[in-house]
């Protein structure tokens, strides 16, 4: 069980093949890319991590916990990033709450930029392979991981995806993160950007009920604006609340479904893919 959040850990990694057997990867932490001497199971907190006194207040404990699963998580992390940076690999944390057109996104963009970079995508969910087979049929390999009761990813998940999908150098890894506005955002996985995406069908006032996923985002993207006739939704609100959140994101406006707004999406993610190594 995460310690921060309460929820259950128990994630079952499997890769979709091109037009064969879905493959079972394993479990989050029962499989690594060679970085983890010590084989934890991923960032959760064992009985011997807590270091505790018998007059300790449960408050104290708890804190003690999360101090102990968010650094062994930040420890898989680092790891994750150095493997990635090797290899040239580009790694993008995208989080939103649900519906807000993650997969929707990543269909278009893998369509629209297979010519040009290649995109692989692990594709978190709590249930299902719905989205995963969406990301297969627009032409990307992928790792589907359900995290079962868990509503986030975390860097010991993240290590098992990447094992399944082996990148190619100089390539584009997508983290589909479980639609969540909050756990999300504490858990480094090793990437080099976090997105956030947001919709018009939310409300103006997210950046603001929900600071910390938005501090943590390099770039926001604002969705559905060609719903912006039909929604209470202003955006000048939503322009200055992001500002007062998270003051150095990037804002940027787009529709995914009339494709307005998408260029400048792919010219930001062209921008931040490495050369592939020597």
């Amino acid at each position: 069980m995460c310690g921060t959040c309460g929820c259950s850990s128990n994630a079952q990694i499997r890769l979709l093949p091109s037009g064969g057997h879905v493959h079972p990867v394993g479990q989050a932490g029962k499989h690594d890319h060679g970085h983890h001497e010590d084989g934890n199971d991923g960032w959760h907190a064992s009985h011997d991590d807590v270091q505790t006194t018998a007059d300790s207040a449960e408050s104290g404990r708890t804190i003690r916990l999360q101090q102990k699963v968010l650094a062994k998580n930040d420890e898989l992390a680092a790891a994750n990033r150095q493997w990635l940076c090797d290899r040239g690999v580009l790694a993008v944390n995208l989080m939103s709450s649900p519906g807000s057109g993650k997969t929707t996104l990543l269909e278009r963009t893998v369509m629209e930029l297979a010519p040009q970079i290649t995109i692989s995508v692990i594709e978190g969910d709590q249930e299902t392979m719905l989205d995963a087979k969406r990301i297969q049929a627009a032409g990307s390999r992928v790792v589907q991981i359900n995290t079962g009761a868990g509503c986030h990813l975390d860097a010991g998940m993240v290590a098992g995806g990447l094992v399944g999908l082996d990148p190619p150098n100089g390539s584009v890894v997508v983290i589909e993160n479980v639609g969540n506005l909050v756990c999300p955002a504490l858990f480094d996985l090793g990437e080099a950007e976090k997105v956030v995406l947001a919709s018009v069908t939310e409300g103006a006032d997210k950046p603001l009920k929900y600071p910390h996923m938005f501090r943590q985002a390099d770039l926001v993207l604002l969705n559905k604006t060609d719903l912006l006739p039909y929604v209470d939704f202003d955006v000048r609100q939503y322009s200055s609340a992001l500002r007062r959140a998270a003051p150095d994101a990037t804002l940027l406006q787009l529709s995914v479904t009339t494709g307005a707004g998408m260029q400048g999406w792919y010219d930001w993610l062209r921008r931040r893919v490495p050369p592939a190594p020597e």
